[in-house]
C-alpha cells in the first residue's frame, strides 16, 4: 500500500548542483517528484537521478507558456495537486506533516519561506509567501506582457498564479514554513536581484502585473507601488514592525537586494 502524500512536487532547475541533494532529501514523503531541467551544465541531473527522481528536459522557445506553466501543460503529472519547490528551498518536516493532513478545502495554499543566513534561520523581518501548492485543474500561471522585458527569461516573474477562467474558489495559508537557502551564494543572489529589479520596474510602469488572487494582497500592492517614499515605508515596516532589527547583522544584504528589487 502506498502511504506517500498524493501530491506531485515539481522542481524547475538550471545549474543547481549546490542545492539538489538537500532539496530532494526533504521530499521523500511525497508520491511523485519531478525535476524539469534547462540543460544544466553542472551535475544537477546526475544528482537528481541518484535519488531515482525523473528528469524532464526543457528548452524555452521565447514565448508563453513559460517554464512553470509549461510543466503543467506538457509534463505527465500523476496528481491534480502540485507543489512547486525551488531547488534552494528545503521543505521542513513540520510543513510536510501539515501538507499531509490538508483537507483541500481551498484551491491552493500560500507557503511561507524563511531565509537561512550562515546556518541561522531568520524568523523576523523579511520572508516570502508563494501560492505554490495548488490544484492544477483550478489554478494556472497567467500570460503577462513581459516578453520584451529583460530580467526573467524562461521563468514566470514575481507574481502569483491565478484562478483559471470561469473558476472561483478560495486560497489558504499554511502555518509552517520552508527554509530558503538562497543566500548561500551571495554573488548569484545579488545578480538575480539586479535582473529582477530591472524586470519589476518596467512591469510596474507598464501596469503588466496580474491581479493577486487574494483581494487584500492586490489592494496593498497597489498602494505600495504608488507610495512616494517606498524605501522608507519598506524599511520601517520590515525593520521595525516585522522585527528585522533583531537580525540586522544576519540579513542586511537581503534588505539591500529587496530594496533594489522593488525599485526603491
Amino acid at each position: 500500500m502506498n502511504d506517500k502524500i498524493p501530491i506531485s512536487v515539481i522542481i524547475t532547475t538550471k545549474n543547481e548542483e549546490r542545492h539538489m541533494a538537500r532539496c530532494l532529501a526533504a521530499l521523500s514523503a511525497f508520491d511523485e517528484v519531478i525535476v524539469v531541467d534547462s540543460t544544466s551544465a553542472d551535475s544537477t541531473t546526475s544528482i537528481v537521478k541518484s535519488f531515482g527522481v525523473r528528469v524532464v528536459d526543457f528548452s524555452w522557445n521565447g514565448q508563453y507558456p513559460k517554464k512553470r506553466q509549461w510543466c503543467l501543460d506538457h509534463v505527465s503529472i500523476k496528481h491534480h495537486h502540485v507543489f512547486f519547490v525551488d531547488a534552494d528551498e528545503e521543505v521542513m518536516p513540520e510543513l510536510v506533516q501539515e501538507i499531509s493532513a490538508l483537507d483541500w478545502a481551498c484551491a491552493g495554499y500560500f507557503v511561507r519561506g524563511l531565509y537561512v543566513a550562515k546556518g541561522k534561520i531568520l524568523k523576523y523581518g523579511l520572508s516570502n509567501k508563494k501560492l505554490c501548492l495548488f490544484d492544477r485543474t483550478k489554478i494556472e500561471f497567467p500570460i503577462v506582457d513581459d516578453l520584451d522585458i529583460d530580467g526573467m527569461g524562461e521563468i514566470e516573474g514575481h507574481y502569483q498564479p491565478v484562478f483559471k477562467a470561469g473558476i472561483t474558489g478560495r486560497v489558504g495559508y499554511l502555518k509552517n514554513a520552508l527554509h530558503h537557502h538562497a543566500l548561500e551564494d551571495s554573488v548569484r543572489y545579488e545578480n538575480r536581484h539586479k535582473d529582477y529589479a530591472q524586470w519589476h520596474q518596467k512591469m510596474v510602469v507598464r501596469g503588466a502585473y496580474p491581479k493577486d488572487p487574494v483581494a487584500i494582497r492586490a489592494f496593498l500592492k497597489k498602494i505600495f507601488w504608488r507610495l512616494p517614499f517606498k524605501r522608507a515605508a519598506f524599511f520601517i515596516y520590515y525593520y521595525f514592525f516585522r522585527g528585522g532589527i533583531f537580525e540586522w547583522k544576519d540579513h542586511h544584504k537581503i534588505y539591500i537586494q529587496k530594496c533594489r528589487f522593488y525599485g526603491i
